[in-house]
């Protein structure tokens, strides 16, 4: 029998799952490129009608067989049950992921300490530090990805309960109150109000000059529409056994749907939290919102360096935040894995976890080899593509997908529709549940087909709005 979480030990350990670094960057970069508060909201709606949905079918495959993703598809298939238990595979995405997340979490060590000392005065010096340590300082990386490496694995070894429900039992709240530390001091810049505007609700002369539904949803086209799609997907640590492995710890008689919505919601909130300590240096000192890693590692070390030796303090905390959540995420990833060795092969929790540290190991000494000047782009694949990016685009682009997507036909059309009425007839009414199954079976699979092609091959989409646009004008 699985050690169970408790219930504020559940919500807050998926929460930590879910909010990520992603939260820092990604979310931050999507809003500002897709107009702010409409992004928002569409973000908001497609998190509730698609990965809500897809979250409550991975949380009631954990819930019902209390097993590890392979054994609970096997357990629960009514036929087929070997050929199911290849889609609980898809936590081999996870294992990915912590091989490259790590190492990224590894840089936030390194900028947390360089934040004690002298922050680069300038873009131009910022990127220059940023890019010397990717692809020369081989040392600082790999001591710092070691670290982590050691941290994270060292947390999981201590089980779900002494492990990672005390991990983020700790860890969320001192995230939450960095964040609002962060976000109080950021109310005494002229630049927050601007971020209020273009984050939470516009200007009353735009609204007066463009009406109400244009200055909200002007910016508004079919990426950002596929953009908030594949954010509401992705945001939830979804297709790579996670929720699956921690609602098998689930406790007796929680409201599911409940915890569920807050997890939600905490995720969402520390994402606009960061949207408005980021937007308000950046309309502040006027910055400009980069993709990527890019935006935390060079824009806003050059911003907080311009608030001098406090500067240096709001950088220390923003880059601990950034540690808690990484490493938050980075333990789930690591137990979906490890709770099938234990299950399948009687393993020890630390000699599963010894295979799996072996993995993580080489695939992250790898990411970081193929930054580096010295090894002549010898681990650059594909013309561009570093062991980095191949990770990163295998588990997000593929494997994530698939893994969503068999949950959501397996408890669709697979599991007995009446076991599962059971499981949430205590906190949802019919009328819900129906609505929730429907889309189940026929919307959340149809997004996440449209995610995938979006990720693949995004000039597809491009033509059929393009055609459907002409064939509305000229009809």
């Amino acid at each position: 029998m699985n050690a169970k979480f408790s219930k504020i030990g559940f919500i807050l350990a998926v929460a930590g799952s879910a909010v990520g670094l992603g939260n820092a960057w990604k979310f931050p970069t999507m809003v500002g490129q897709n107009g702010g508060i409409g992004f928002i909201l569409l973000y908001l709606l497609l998190t509730l009608i698609v990965g809500l949905v897809i979250f409550l079918a991975e949380l009631s495959i954990g819930k019902l067989s209390e097993k590890d993703p392979v054994n609970a598809y096997k357990t629960l298939a009514p036929s087929y049950k070997n050929l199911w238990g290849f889609a609980g595979f898809s936590m081999i995405g996870a294992i990915l992921i912590v091989s490259f997340y790590s190492l990224v979490i590894g840089w936030i060590v390194k900028y947390t300490l360089i934040s004690f000392s002298s922050l680069p005065d300038d873009i131009k010096q910022s990127g220059e530090l940023f890019q010397n340590f990717m692809s020369e300082d081989f040392t600082s990386q790999f001591f710092c990805f070691l670290f982590v490496f050691i941290l994270m694995f060292y947390i999981v070894s201590k089980g779900i309960k002494n492990g990672i429900e005390r991990l983020n039992v700790w860890l969320m709240p001192i995230l939450f109150i960095l964040l609002l530390f962060m976000l109080l001091y950021s109310m005494s810049f002229s630049g927050f109000e601007k971020a209020y505007h273009f984050l939470i609700f516009p200007e009353l002369s735009t609204i007066k000059e463009l009406g109400f539904f244009e200055a909200v949803f002007g910016k508004i086209n079919e990426n950002s529409v596929l953009s908030a799609l594949g954010l509401a997907f992705f945001s939830l640590s979804l297709g790579v056994g996670t929720i699956i492995t921690y609602s098998a710890s689930l406790p007796d008689k929680t409201n599911f749907i409940q915890a569920s919505l807050v997890i939600i919601f905490i995720n969402i909130l520390i994402g606009i939290m960061m949207g408005f300590v980021v937007f308000t240096y950046v309309f502040e000192f006027g910055g400009e919102v980069s993709q990527g890693p890019g935006l935390i590692f060079v824009s806003l070390t050059t911003l907080f360096s311009n608030l001098g030796s406090f500067g240096n303090v709001l950088a220390v905390c923003f880059f601990i935040s950034l540690f808690f959540a990484g490493i938050t995420s980075a333990v789930s990833m690591i137990e979906p894995f490890a709770l099938y060795l234990i299950n399948t092969y009687n393993f020890t929790r630390k000699k599963a976890l010894a295979y799996i540290a072996i993995v993580v190991f080489v695939l992250g000494v790898l990411c970081i080899l193929s930054f580096m000047s010295f090894t002549n782009g010898s681990l650059i694949f594909f013309g561009t593509k570093s062991v980095f990016d191949i990770l990163d685009y295998l588990s997000s682009n593929i494997i994530m997908p698939i893994g969503g997507f068999c949950a959501a036909i397996f408890v669709g059309f697979i599991m007995k529709k009446e076991g599962l009425k059971i499981l949430f007839s205590p906190y949802m009414n019919d009328f819900f549940f129906s609505l929730w199954y429907f889309f189940l079976r026929y919307i959340s699979p149809l997004a996440i087909i449209i995610v995938v092609i979006n990720q693949i091959y995004p000039q597809l989409f491009a033509y059929i709005f393009a055609y459907l646009k002409a064939l509305f004008i000229f009809s």
